[in-house]
């Protein structure tokens, strides 16, 4: 397929959702140019300062298989697409008739940041198990609190290790509030995805 027909091919039947912070970008990069171009569309959240995603989307949309884009408005999320939600508001996955789509929602500091990583993965649990979170190395405790809504929701959670994470803040905040069922290494990460997608290279 190729990396454009995704935002042609409609909705993803199921959503990965992605937080990471300080130490985030280059593993982020590690993970998404390992994934096939037919993967479930990815929202992420990078905790970045204002002015950085249009330049992390460029570099990593040339280095991976998978379109790589900023979250826009409205658009929904399709199998093929990584969706970094914009500096400045905090992004969330819905739930339509056909499949999943992205709002912007609010602009208030939530854990001192926004976007959040919290915000994006209490949205997601609206997919239950059809839905997977991702939470990577970042300092704080952001993403904790939604990585457990989206556990009780049947989600697919997944933690990195403290081993392979430069900064172990978020992770080790989430697998502590029990929001983590599985806690690996940015490569069995890549493992974990195309599982989830049902779909190998």
């Amino acid at each position: 397929m190729d990396r454009d027909e995704g935002l042609e091919s409609g909705f993803s039947g199921r959503v990965i959702v992605m937080g990471a912070s300080a130490g985030g970008p280059g593993i982020l990069l590690d993970i998404l140019k390992k994934l096939p171009d037919t993967t479930s569309g990815i929202v992420v959240v990078q905790h970045l300062c204002q002015g950085f995603t249009p330049h992390l989307v460029k570099i990593m949309d040339e280095q991976c298989r998978m379109k790589v884009k900023e979250a826009a408005d409205l658009e929904p999320v399709c199998d093929g697409t990584v969706y970094l939600a914009a500096a400045g508001s905090h992004l969330k996955v819905m739930k339509g008739k056909t499949g999943f789509y992205l709002r912007y929602s609010g602009k208030k500091l939530y854990n001192g940041v926004c976007p959040s990583a919290d915000v994006l993965f209490a949205s997601a649990a609206c997919a239950g198990k059809m839905g997977m979170g991702i939470i990577l190395s970042g300092m704080g405790k952001d993403g904790a609190e939604g990585l457990l809504q989206m556990r009780r929701a049947g989600a697919l959670t997944v933690g990195q290790n403290k081993a392979s994470s430069p900064v172990y803040g978020m992770p080790y905040e989430a697998k502590k509030a029990g929001a983590v069922i599985i806690e690996c290494t940015p490569e069995q990460i890549v493992e974990q995805i195309i599982r989830f997608s049902g779909r190998e290279e």
